[in-house]
């Protein structure tokens, strides 16, 4: 009897382990939803004790099983849930999960590549199920901690057709993704792809332009330009039309550290300011930090510009390239050995002034420049790169002037990977910008440098998915040329001179922190520790009470200091020492997955300073370190912002207020003179800088029309007060405008894709007239009208706007394969406004009467391009 009634207690019990129900689990399911489902097919009742809210939802992910036996449910619900079920007869008992019986999360890591097999930076990775997403690193890697189960990855980047794969998660795994690109007119219109805002990243005041936006921003000469794309973006301007430099929220040219791959380079333009640097066919990715500035960064106090070259392709050869009116250019590039090495090579050149001497013009101005980056996988976890940059200018004006000038760098990385939690970068560079001028009729030569030799090892460790750690440490060593001048006859008036070389070793160590604290604020803090010495060889003047620039009274107007002697201090002797300690914190709050307020802090200290009276900085311009009589700029920045995405991230809003001061600004006693002049400190005054303002930046981020509207309203002035109560200081000691002001900044930027063949393309910028300090009234001497000027920087050039419009053809856009072209046509400032360079004031000679001049540079520019590829 007994054998009778356990065999029927164990069919019986196989029959309900037996039974098959249908359920659909997601992160809206209650536990009591749960309950009704499963007892409404099945014989189970369920039970569970005080500590269990059958009100509450403990499904992380979404699941949908169909005609499954209870058991299988059961066990399927242990791995993908926060409480434990198990069954005891026909009774489902549910409890919380303890310490033991917990699940252990697991680490999806992966990588995203595009078609060349090039690590994507910044590519979103989304989870659908668990509605959680990180952005790739600047390996293109990215890591989550994530339970076991099925799930949906998306990877999305813009101008790449969105990647979704299922992947299932058992233990740790390591999965890979290629994107492809989506762009239909040789990358130049993008016909899909988000710029949304990642409204719970801590990162503001940061401006990204892929190359595909860069290449749809009509321009000048109608070649696309990296550089000139960032004036479309708030808080960013220039001194106007074929000017070189860029300011950064009311900050000088050279507060704006400009890094390639990696390595600072000093010059940014070609042609005075015509054509940037940067070769539009080879950068793969652009950011500018105008605030919030990771801790990794330093040595400048306005931005940091952030220019990445792409890598080769791993697998096949390519060639593209471009003939423009004025200038050409071509890239190759390839494997070196299949799956392990590439290569890129790309150049540049102008030859506007072949056309000039057909025409028997003797001017000539030319340019050229070559790009090239090398890849080598020494296996899984190991890459060395070698970055190397070369360009020249030549300009020639009959034989009265000639100048060359240009840059050089190269920079050689090894990236090792210790573990899916830890990689680091170790990198080795040098950085050259040479100045040459030459005036034949003088009979003399002038050179002047800036030489830089660094090394750098940076370290990113992810401590936990919600806790990542960034440091890293620093060196570069500098060498300064400011001059040497010597005669290129032996009838030339001018004998050989060497001004004082300068020498000067900057270094720093930083820890950068990430930290995820709930699920709607994020942190990141941290300090970066900088330290600077000044060395010989060098001799340096002595001044009476140390002053070497001395205020005479009578005439109301500072002098040039007459030297008591001076020290000599030999090679590698500490002239002068500095340290600064350089906080950073940022914060995001995010109120929804669409909307976030952020604030960040930065301090940061600048060493080496560019000499320049002039409002867009020349070719001619000398770098100098801080010492005795040049302190270094100190920068404190504070920002608040608001960000949003709209109707699921077809639109963006950001919004920004921020506000920064600076210390150790330095500024030049009226009539200064730079050029050659082997003690500048007689010339320069200590001062300091503020600025203020107001961030907008809209932007339509999907569809056939797409595109933004910027507008940035701002405030930047300088204040340079008397050392003593009897000195005026420059502009009696008050706050003045400085050079870098622009009240009003608005950009349009809109592109249109009307055909497949078909794509337009339109930039409107207007800006408010830089600071100039004009003549208000003369008077006569000797026959003669002597002007007398205003209060510094207390006009303005008139306003300054153009409409520019562009267009792109593409013959046979749905071929892919084989020989591939379109052409760009454009007009820079369509309705031809003669926007001022400068105004100039002067006395008709004809007719006596005083006038004013205007010095514009473009009027209306037509431009037209073929480009190709194969």
């Amino acid at each position: 009897m007994k054998h009778i009634i356990s065999a029927c207690f164990f069919l019986f019990s196989l029959s309900m382990f037996s039974q098959s129900v249908s359920v659909t689990v997601d992160k809206t399911v209650t536990l009591k939803e749960l309950f009704k489902q499963i007892e409404s097919q099945t014989d189970f009742k369920f039970a569970f004790t005080d500590q269990i809210d059958t009100n509450q939802k403990y499904f992380t992910q979404k699941n949908t099983y169909s005609n499954i036996e209870i058991k299988k449910l059961i066990n399927e619900f242990n791995k993908n849930s926060l409480i434990q079920f198990s069954i005891v007869g026909n009774n489902i008992f549910v409890k919380q999960k303890t310490a033991k019986t917990s699940k252990k999360k697991n680490k999806l890591n992966g990588k995203v590549l595009d078609n060349n097999n090039q690590a994507v930076i910044g590519a979103n990775v989304y989870i659908k199920e668990i509605e959680t997403g990180v952005t790739t690193d600047n390996n293109g890697l990215f890591s989550m901690e994530v339970d076991r189960g099925t799930y949906t990855v998306v990877i999305s980047y813009v101008g790449f057709k969105n990647r979704e794969r299922q992947i299932t998660v058992t233990d740790d795994v390591t999965v890979n993704f290629n994107i492809e690109d989506d762009s239909q007119q040789l990358d130049q219109v993008i016909v899909t792809g988000t710029k949304a805002v990642d409204v719970k990243n801590t990162q503001m005041s940061v401006n990204k332009l892929t190359m595909e936006e860069i290449k749809r921003i009509p321009a000048a000469m109608g070649e696309p330009d990296p550089l000139k794309s960032i004036l479309t973006l708030p808080g960013v301007t220039n001194a106007g039309e074929a000017s070189s430099g860029f300011n950064v929220r009311g900050g000088a040219a050279d507060q704006n550290l400009i890094l390639l791959d990696g390595a600072p380079v000093y010059g940014d333009s070609h042609m005075f300011g015509f054509f940037s640097i940067f070769n539009a066919d080879v950068v793969n990715s652009l950011d500018l930090y105008k605030g919030g500035i990771p801790s990794k960064f330093g040595g400048r106090v306005s931005s940091v510009l952030d220019v990445n070259q792409q890598t080769g392709d791993f697998e096949n050869y390519k060639v593209n390239g471009g003939i423009g009116l004025i200038s050409s250019r071509l890239m190759v590039q390839g494997p070196i050995q299949k799956d392990k090495g590439s290569f890129i090579i790309a150049g540049r050149t102008s030859y506007a002034h072949l056309f000039l001497k057909l025409a028997d013009n003797n001017n000539s101005a030319l340019f050229y420049d070559l790009n090239a980056k090398l890849n080598y996988r020494l296996g899984a976890n190991n890459t060395i790169a070698f970055s190397g940059y070369f360009g020249n200018d030549v300009f020639d004006i009959s034989d009265r002037f000639g100048s060359t000038f240009g840059n050089k760098m190269a920079i050689l990385s090894w990236k090792h990977t210790f573990s899916d939690r830890i990689n680091s970068n170790l990198s080795a560079y040098y950085s050259d910008y040479n100045f040459n001028l030459n005036i034949p009729t003088e009979n003399f030569e002038w050179d002047n440098t800036i030489k830089t030799y660094g090394l750098k090892y940076n370290w990113n460790h992810s401590l936990t998915e919600k806790f990542k750690l960034n440091y890293g440490i620093d060196g570069q060593y500098y060498n300064f040329n400011p001059g040497t001048v010597q005669p290129t006859s032996s009838d030339s008036q001018f004998n050989y001179k060497q001004l004082d070389k300068k020498y000067a070793f900057e270094s720093s160590v930083y820890l950068d922190f990430e930290h995820q604290i709930t699920e709607k604020l994020n942190l990141r803090y941290g300090l970066r520790y900088s330290m600077f010495l000044r060395l010989g060889n060098e001799n340096v003047n002595t001044y009476e009470e140390g002053k070497a620039v001395v205020y005479n009274p009578l005439y109301n107007i500072y002098e040039e200091g007459t030297p008591t002697g001076s020290i000599s201090y030999g090679s590698g002797k500490t002239i002068s020492k500095f340290d600064n300690l350089e906080p950073r914190a940022a914060l995001s709050f995010a109120f929804n997955e669409n909307t976030s307020v952020k604030a960040s802090y930065n301090r940061m200290a600048q060493y080496i300073h560019m000499l320049s009276n002039t409002q867009s900085p020349l070719p001619m311009n000398i770098w100098t370190p801080s010492g005795p009589f040049a302190k270094p700029q100190l920068l404190d920045q504070y920002a608040v912002g608001f960000f949003k995405n709209f109707r699921d991230k077809d639109y963006s809003f950001e919004g920004e207020l921020f506000y920064k001061k600076i210390q150790n600004r330095i500024d030049y006693i009226d009539g200064a003179s730079i050029l050659a002049n082997n003690d500048i400190e007689q010339v320069i005054l200590s001062g300091k800088a503020r600025s203020y303002g107001m961030e907008l930046l809209f932007r339509k981020n999907t569809g056939n029309f797409t595109g933004w509207v910027a507008y940035t309203l701002s405030r930047a002035e300088q204040k340079t007060p008397g050392r003593t109560a009897e000195e005026p200081g420059i502009a009696n000691g008050n706050w003045y405008l400085s050079g870098y002001d622009k009240l009003h900044n608005l950009n349009i930027v809109g592109s249109y894709l009307y055909s497949p063949k078909w794509s337009f393309n339109a930039n409107f910028s207007l800006q408010s007239g830089q600071p100039v300090t004009y003549a208000n009234s003369y008077y006569e001497f000797g026959g003669i009208n002597i002007p007398n000027f205003s209060l510094r920087n207390e006009n303005r050039l008139p306003l300054y706007h153009h409409l520019d419009l562009a267009a792109t053809y593409t013959p046979k856009p749905d071929k892919k394969k084989g020989w591939q072209s379109y052409w760009v046509f454009s007009l820079y400032n369509i309705y031809n406004r003669k926007n001022a360079a400068s105004m100039t004031f002067a006395t008709n000679d004809d007719t006596g009467v005083n006038e004013t001049r205007r010095l514009s540079i473009f009027g209306i520019v037509p431009g037209v391009s073929y480009n190709f590829k194969f």
